[in-house]
This record gives structure tokens, C-alpha cells and sequence, in this order.
């Protein structure tokens, strides 16, 4: 399987809105365009789908990914290994020892030219963690997991309605 490969994507992406799988298979095709070589990870996780690129078939080698919230519906563009690339423009979120990301508001306001060095950076710094040449695959798409339960906006409790009380 390959990029040509969407099938599993396309029914992973059933409860999100019209825009968002818009969004978020562009940002895929785009991502395939710069590195097609690479091979796409796909985890329907319970509190969001993600899937992102590796130049093997193990997570720790990825290098970028595309994360959409169950409940937020936010769009991350992000980098597992973010914290170890350059930044210099300061557009990356997050604090932690390694992942960052941006937030895709939409593809008008996604920063192209800036991403596409942040992924070769990013691409090059997954190639040096790859210490066995021989776990290198090219070109596939390979559903990792699929969670039985998915997360869901939590139905707000009715408010009682008062009744007119009689006056006497």
C-alpha cells in the first residue's frame, strides 16, 4: 500500500466535518509530494486520528505527523521529534522533551515555505536515529492501530425547566 492507498483514512475520517477532511488531505498530499519515499503510519486513536511519515515502519523514526482532536477538532501539523529541529521563526506549540506542532487554522494560513525546511531538518534528524539501514521501507501506508472506542463530545445535561408557580 502506498499513497494511493486511502481507504482506511477516508473511513477514519467519516465523523469529521467536510472542511477538515478537506484540510487534512491536503496537508497528506502535500507531505507525499515532498517525501514520497517515506511511509505513512495511521493510528484511529480514541482521542484523535493521527498518522504521520517514517522512513521505517516504527513510530520513533517519524518525523512529521497530522493529528486531528475527537473533541477539540483541531488540526496539528506536527514533528515527533520538534524539540530537536530548528525554529527559528518561534512558530511551534508545545513544551515537552519532544513533540511540537502547529495548529492549521486553514490551508490559506498554513506557512508553506517555513514548514518545508522544518521538514527536511526534521527528515534528516529521523534518518540519523535510524541506526539499522536494513529497517528501511519505502513508499507504504500501514494502519497501526485501530481503538475500539472513540472519544466523543459529552452530551450537555438539560437544564430542569422551572415551572410558573401559581400566586395565591
Amino acid at each position: 500500500m502506498a499513497k494511493e492507498h486511502t481507504k482506511d483514512l477516508v473511513k477514519f475520517l467519516k465523523p469529521f466535518s467536510p472542511e477538515i477532511k478537506e484540510t487534512v488531505l491536503w496537508l497528506r498530499d502535500f507531505v507525499w509530494e515532498k517525501y514520497p519515499g517515506t511511509n505513512e503510519l495511521i493510528y484511529d486513536n480514541y482521542n484523535a486520528l493521527a498518522f504521520g511519515w517514517s522512513p521505517t515502519d516504527k513510530v520513533g523514526h517519524t518525523f512529521c505527523s497530522i493529528a486531528v482532536g475527537r473533541t477539540s477538532k483541531n488540526i496539528h501539523f506536527g514533528f515527533y521529534w520538534g524539540s530537536e529541529i530548528a525554529d527559528p521563526k518561534k512558530m511551534l506549540l508545545g513544551n515537552g522533551n519532544q513533540y511540537r506542532y502547529i495548529l492549521v487554522k486553514s490551508k490559506e494560513e498554513f506557512p508553506i515555505a517555513y514548514i518545508i525546511r522544518l521538514l527536511k531538518d526534521a527528515h534528516q534528524n529521523s534518518l540519523s536515529k535510524v541506526k539499522d539501514k536494513k529497517q528501511l521501507v519505502h513508499g507504504l501506508t500501514i494502519t497501526k492501530s485501530i481503538s475500539a472506542v472513540k472519544r466523543s463530545l459529552k452530551a450537555k445535561p438539560a437544564k430542569p425547566v422551572k415551572k410558573a408557580s401559581k400566586k395565591k
